[in-house]
């Protein structure tokens, strides 16, 4: 690979996988013709389990061209090989199916790089939405779309596994941090795979048309367009014009929580910063292996039992978090030097005690974390071990939803072990286990993100491929080292996680500094907010519908659009002046539903 960079002019460079770029299909569709997306991805619902034996759909021919091609010459190859060149070794041909569409092959190839390419000429400031439909000529392949720079880097933007047979959808892109003019090609590693490809596109967007499409996403899913009728109950039916009515929401719909640990217990101060604001957890360390059984035999749940009560009595739910830790550094040191028949019996234990003591009291729980960074009890236990503790699990507490949470997967492009292919894969093991199809699968990516500029365009890329599973997306434990722009960096993150459609809450690792959260603080010593405090409140009021009066027209109805939750609706009857209060939810099925309100 070395060589065939050196060829080239240039190397990869880690440090330019900021550059990468998804955007959601569901949100950006421009694509002419039949519509395509129902082929790509799947529904995602909170009540859907995964389904291991769900493979990603294709087409006999290639889908239609998005966005016309953009800034693409000839982008379905209408004009032979017209605006493209080959690309390093190797050779590229235009050759046409049965059905007498024309797509472009590169063959011969020597170098993963060997491909063909296209010249475009990027603006300073604006994302590059890509899109290209692939095969290969044998077997099953990766392919990337890669944009080489001017300065000889290679900026992958974006991958697929490609099939022979079929034609499925690449989709990536690129932002660009300066103007500049790149080339635009293919990658696969196994250069004996022709690379075929047709209706490639590559459409700019302003940062002001990116931020419309966040926007517009979060109306279509974090709220539903509902309207009120107000009826005399005495009166058969009879409507209620002009009515007056007051709405509050006591409740917001999604998930925004935060991690907590043992200070909750000294500090009443503490209590009521959390309580005040939040009403979703994850204990940091109160409920791990090493927190609640640091010598062998002797249990001690006391720190654990009393967070829990903390918790439920503020009305906060608990994902648990965690079983196990796959990481050998982190098990309790007296585990470190059993053999595998004692490592057996004493997870056996651990399983069943913790979870069957917090069983029916947690929303989800982290069963063997961190299990494609380390493998402790897969290297001493056997291969299935994970698979095992999944269902043993869900056996002991079947209303909670079981995770595999990573890190790395979402912040930082150059991991390829917790890449989003990867996850899937592992996902895919762990839940085609026997026995193991109907447990309800999470995702959980950590999101614990450097002090630079977060790669956005990987997290929105990851969250995309992630989401084609079915299964609800958490980031689960978010953070943002200390810099300069922390406040601006963590709310970014905190955006782009809210505003996709597969995630389904979120659990910032951050607090005050009087707990210790010294990466991430949201509160100082004394609790007064730091700039990425203000950034969380802003958040929580921007996210949840604000109190409003209203009153009804001629035929006693009211609409409006409103953040999914519970809410409280207190009425005043326009005769009597007396009021009555009654409550209602409302949720992604409310969409265009009328709630039904009696007065006397």
């Amino acid at each position: 690979m070395a060589a065939c960079l050196a060829g080239l002019g240039g190397t990869i460079s880690s440090s330019v996988c900021t550059m990468s770029l998804f955007l959601w299909l569901t949100f950006v569709f421009c694509c002419s013709g039949s519509a395509i997306s129902g082929l790509i991805t799947q529904a995602v619902s909170s009540d859907v389990q995964y389904d291991a034996t769900a493979t990603p759909q294709c087409l006999a021919e290639p889908g239609c061209t998005m966005y016309q091609g953009g800034i693409i010459v000839n982008p379905e190859f209408s004009h032979g090989t017209a605006g493209w060149t080959v690309f390093g070794k190797g050779a590229i041909e235009e050759r046409t199916s049965r059905t007498k569409n024309r797509f472009m092959v590169a063959h011969h190839r020597k170098c993963p790089l060997d491909s063909f390419s296209q010249k475009v000429r990027l603006e300073k400031g604006k994302f590059y939405a890509f899109s290209a439909w692939i095969q290969v000529n044998e077997g099953s392949e990766t392919v990337s779309v890669v944009f080489r720079t001017g300065h000889g880097m290679f900026v992958p933007g974006g991958s697929i596994v490609a099939e022979q047979g079929c034609w499925s959808l690449l989709k990536g892109g690129i932002a660009a941090n300066s103007s500049s003019t790149v080339d635009v090609l293919f990658e696969s590693k196994n250069t004996s795979k022709e690379i075929w490809v047709d209706n490639v596109a590559l459409q700019p967007f302003s940062k002001k048309q990116w931020r419309f499409h966040q926007d517009e996403s979060m109306e279509k899913v974090r709220k539903s367009r509902v309207r009120f009728q107000i009826t005399y109950a005495n009166k058969r039916g009879l409507a209620v014009r002009g009515a007056k009515f007051f709405v509050k929401q006591t409740k917001p719909g999604f998930p925004f929580g935060c991690g907590m640990n043992f200070h909750i217990l000294e500090s009443t101060d503490y209590q009521y910063w959390f309580a005040s604001r939040f009403r979703f957890t994850t204990f940091t360390n109160a409920m791990k292996w090493y927190s609640t059984e640091e010598k062998q035999g002797r249990e001690n749940y006391t720190i654990a039992d009393a967070m829990v009560k903390f918790a439920q009595d503020n009305c906060i739910s608990i994902r648990g978090h965690n079983i196990f830790w796959d990481d050998p550094k982190y098990q309790p040191d007296w585990v470190k030097t059993l053999s595998p028949k004692d490592l057996r019996k004493a997870a056996e234990k651990r399983i069943n005690s913790v979870v069957s003591r917090y069983a029916g009291e947690l929303i989800a729980w982290d069963v063997v974390n961190e299990n494609m960074h380390f493998s402790f009890f897969e290297d001493n236990l056997g291969k299935n071990a994970s698979s095992i503790y999944y269902s043993t699990a869900y056996k002991l507490d079947p209303t909670a939803r079981m995770f595999l949470n990573e890190y790395n997967t979402i912040e930082y492009c150059g991991d390829e072990k917790v890449s989003p292919g990867n996850y899937k894969k592992r996902l895919r093991e762990i839940f085609s286990y026997p026995g193991n199809e109907d447990i309800p699968a999470g995702i959980g990516v950590q999101g614990h993100f450097g002090p630079g500029q977060p790669n956005l365009a990987y997290m929105r890329s990851s969250l995309e491929i992630l989401a084609t599973t079915g299964v609800p997306i958490w980031l689960t434990e978010v953070s943002v080292e200390p810099g300069d722009n922390q406040a601006q960096y963590l709310e970014e993150i905190l955006r782009e996680a809210h505003c996709h459609p597969a995630v389904e809450g979120i659990i910032m690792f951050a607090g005050p500094a009087y707990a210790g959260f010294n990466t991430t603080a949201l509160a100082d010593m004394n609790f007064n907010n730091t700039p990425a405090g203000d950034v969380v409140d802003n958040l929580i009021k921007e996210w949840r519908t604000r109190d409003f009066e209203g009153c009804t027209d001629g035929g006693g109805f009211f609409s409006t659009s409103l953040f999914h939750g519970d809410y409280e609706i207190t009425i005043t009857n326009p005769a009597t002046n007396s009021t009555s209060t009654s409550t209602f939810e409302v949720t992604k099925d409310s969409s265009g539903r009328t709630f039904h309100f009696q007065i006397e």
